[in-house]
């Protein structure tokens, strides 16, 4: 097992898999932004502050590998307006 994997077990738990369910939501959602606004010439740094904040502005919902999710409470608009959000103020205030 890698070092990095092995910084999420205790004992005989794993819980390296344990993620969060917005995620991969807020990387489509920022991908989709940017392809609408790749005027904005956002790097990499910004895009990472982008991901953060907006996993930030949402409740977490963290999931195991192999779990049924029934219904999801944060709609994809929710998860749009917040990449949105995000980025106008990584906009505003950039960290470089």
């Amino acid at each position: 097992m890698s070092k990095n994997r092995d910084k999420y077990e205790f004992g005989d738990a794993n819980l390296y898999d344990i993620r969060n369910r917005n995620e991969l939501r807020v990387i489509k959602a920022i991908e989709e932004y940017l392809q609408d606004n790749q005027f904005l010439g956002f790097n990499a740094k910004d895009i990472q502050d982008i991901y953060a904040l907006a996993l930030n502005n949402l409740p977490a919902r963290y999931t195991q590998v192999g779990t049924i999710v029934l219904r999801d409470p944060v709609k994809d608009y929710e998860v749009s307006e917040a990449v949105e959000r995000s980025a106008l103020q990584v906009q505003k205030v950039p960290k470089h």
